[in-house]
C-alpha cells in the first residue's frame, strides 16, 4: 500500500488519512472506465493482500472481497432487503438471515432488483487463504465459519490439544474469551474438572495489539483477576488461543502464582506465532515475536511457567477440516503465505538464539 501511495501521491492524489480503503477509493477515482464494476475490477488487479470493501451509492451497494478470501465478508437478507456484514454474528443481531459468503475474488452488486455477482476471471486463483487465526481468536464464538459454529471449532481446538498433550494437574483454567471454549474442549476430552479461574473485564481492548508495552502490561491487568479459591494450593493448566510477544503471558503466569497455585502449566490450542501477519492483522516484527526467537523450552522459561505445550500444525488443519490446506492461510505459524512477500522475509521458522528450534512439547 505504500508504494501505490507514492505512486498515487506523484499523479496528484491527496491522501486525507493513512488507511488503506482510501488508497483503494483514490484507485477508483483514477480508472479511465466509466463502468464502475470494470473500475472495481482494474483496481482489484493492482491492489495486493487482504481486503474485504464494501461500496455504497445512490441505489446501489457493491460487496468486494480479495481474491484470496483473507478476511470473511457475508451477505445477508431481512425482509426483502439485503446486508453485508464481516460476520454472521451481526446478522444475528438485527434478526437478519444468512444468505452466503461473498466469494473469494467475487464482486457482489445489489440493488433493488436483486443480488448480480461477478467474478474478474484473470484474477482467480487455485487456493483460497482465508486467515486461520478468524476462527482461533478474531471472531465471535457465536460467528460461523465455513458454515461451522466458531465456538464448536474452539472446542475441537482444545479437544485436539488434549489429545496431544494431557497435563497431570487439578484442575483446568481459561483465559478468557476465546480460551473458554479451548478449555472446556480440553478439560472434557482429559476428564479434569474446568473452572473459572481468571475473570476478565470486559471494558479492556485487546492488549496484543496496543502500541507501547507499558500499556499492554497495565492493561493485561485491568483486564484479568484470578479466583484465588480456584486456584490455591492446585496444579493449573492454563488454556489459551496464542502466544504472542509472551509478555501477556508471563503476566498470566506470575498472577496465577500469586494467587496460591502449586504449579502452573501453560497450553496453547494453535501452533507457535513465528511470522509475522502481512494481510490485515498488526502483529509485531519478527524480532518481537517470542516463537521466532526462542524454542518452547526456552519459552517456557520466559513467561515463567512450569511446562509449556502448543497444538502442532496438523492439529490445528485437523480440527479445521479436510481440505484446510487449501483453504486457509497458515503463514503466521510458519507454514508459507499464499501471496508473495518481500525477498527480505524469510518464510521459514528461526532459532536466532542458537538453540534446537522450534519443537512442541
Amino acid at each position: 500500500s505504500k508504494k501505490l501511495r507514492h505512486e498515487l501521491e506523484a499523479r496528484g492524489s491527496i491522501f486525507q488519512s493513512t488507511s488503506d480503503t482510501e488508497v483503494f477509493m483514490h484507485l477508483l477515482a483514477k480508472s479511465s472506465s466509466s463502468d464502475l464494476k470494470q473500475r472495481i475490477f482494474e483496481t482489484m488487479s493492482q491492489v495486493q493482500g487482504a481486503y474485504s470493501l464494501v461500496l455504497m451509492g445512490i441505489g446501489f451497494l457493491y460487496a468486494v472481497r480479495d481474491p484470496f478470501g483473507f478476511r470473511p465478508l457475508v451477505i445477508g437478507k431481512k425482509k426483502g432487503s439485503y446486508v453485508v456484514a464481516s460476520e454472521t454474528c451481526a446478522l444475528d443481531l438485527i434478526d437478519a438471515e444468512l444468505v452466503r459468503e461473498v466469494e473469494p475474488g467475487e464482486v457482489v452488486k445489489i440493488t433493488t432488483q436483486g443480488l448480480e455477482s461477478f467474478t474478474n476471471k484473470a484474477m482467480n486463483v487455485n487456493k483460497s487463504a482465508f486467515c486461520s487465526f478468524e476462527p482461533i481468536y478474531f471472531s465471535r464464538p457465536d460467528s460461523k465459519v465455513y458454515n461451522e459454529p466458531v465456538y464448536n471449532i474452539r472446542k475441537k481446538l482444545g479437544e485436539e490439544l488434549a489429545h496431544e498433550d494431557r497435563v497431570d494437574a487439578d484442575v483446568v483454567i481459561a483465559v478468557p474469551d476465546s480460551g473458554v471454549p479451548m478449555a472446556m474442549g480440553y478439560a472434557a476430552k482429559t476428564g479434569l474438572p474446568y473452572e473459572v479461574g481468571l475473570v476478565r473485564n470486559h471494558y479492556v481492548g485487546r492488549t496484543f495489539i496496543e502500541p507501547n508495552q507499558a500499556i499492554r502490561d497495565f492493561g493485561v491487568k485491568l483486564k484479568l483477576n484470578p479466583v484465588r479459591n480456584v486456584i490455591s494450593g492446585k496444579k493449573i493448566v492454563v488454556i489459551d488461543d496464542s502466544v504472542v510477544r509472551g509478555t501477556t503471558s508471563t503476566k498470566i503466569v506470575r498472577m496465577i502464582r500469586n494467587a496460591g497455585a502449586k504449579e502452573v502449566h501453560m497450553r496453547i490450542a494453535s501452533p507457535p506465532i513465528t511470522h509475522s501477519c502481512y494481510f490485515g492483522v498488526d502483529t509485531p516484527k519478527r524480532k518481537h515475536l517470542l516463537a521466532a526467537q526462542y524454542c518452547v523450552e526456552e519459552m517456557c522459561r520466559f513467561i515463567g511457567a512450569d511446562s509449556l505445550g502448543f497444538l502442532s500444525p496438523d492439529g490445528l488443519k485437523k480440527v479445521l477440516g479436510e481440505g484446510s490446506s487449501n483453504r486457509y492461510c497458515f503463514g503466521c505459524f510458519g507454514q508459507g503465505y499464499r501471496e508473495e512477500i518481500n525477498d527480505e522475509v524469510s518464510t521459514q521458522p528461526t532459532d536466532q538464539t542458537g538453540g534446537p528450534g522450534l519443537r512442541y512439547s
